[in-house]
């Protein structure tokens, strides 16, 4: 017999693989051939990571964002250092699972940290091309690029955050409908057993 959690923890793993199959087929297909002004297109696998991290927590932020920077390093046309996108979107993910814990408190956290994620990735894979030698990230290149990715990825990000909720939200209505038929709710239990309100 299956347990329930596995189960879930099963079905949320597809979701989420499935939200990094379809933005990294949006971002190679769409994305990275919009002629967008500086040559700077939006990071919609970011964007799908920091969505994913603010629903499900750091932990599965940091996998999602591990395994979609690894898928990222290696699609055409990647033409940087293997590891690189890994190794941000890990570190994003796992930041940006920490302000999941406000996601309910405060409905503009998902916004912000986009933005923020959006300015931390951008920086931290210039930093890291940095530190490897990569001659296309010096300072006049980073200065130049990351207000247009920052403007780009925030366009971007009420779309992508929508789906991704909405994904998600789907997902768990169907959890909880399947739960609901599995439990006997309290009335029904009483007619059944015979100890009706009348009693």
């Amino acid at each position: 017999m299956l347990n329930p959690p596995e189960v879930s923890g099963t079905r949320r793993n597809v979701t989420a693989a499935a939200v990094i199959a379809v933005a990294l087929i949006l971002q190679v297909s769409v994305a990275n051939r919009l002629p967008l002004p500086g040559g700077v297109q939006p990071d919609l696998v970011l964007l799908a990571v920091v969505a994913l991290a603010l629903v499900s927590g750091s932990m599965t932020g940091m996998v999602t964002g591990f395994a979609a920077g690894l898928c990222a390093d290696i699609i055409p046309p990647a033409d940087h250092t293997l590891g690189r996108y890994a190794l941000v979107y890990c570190l994003i993910g796992f930041v940006c699972g920490i302000a999941s814990a406000e996601m309910d408190r405060q409905s503009l956290v998902p916004f912000f940290a986009v933005a923020a994620g959006a300015l931390a990735g951008t920086v931290l894979y210039a930093g890291t091309g940095m530190i490897l030698g990569d001659p296309r990230a010096g300072w006049d290149t980073v200065v130049g690029i990351v207000p247009l990715q920052l403007l780009y990825d925030v366009i971007a990000s009420p779309f992508v955050v929508w789906a991704v909720l909405r994904v998600t939200r789907r997902f768990e209505r169907g959890e909880r409908a399947r739960g609901d038929r599995l439990s006997l709710p309290v009335a029904r239990y009483r007619a059944m057993s015979g100890r009706g309100g009348g009693l």
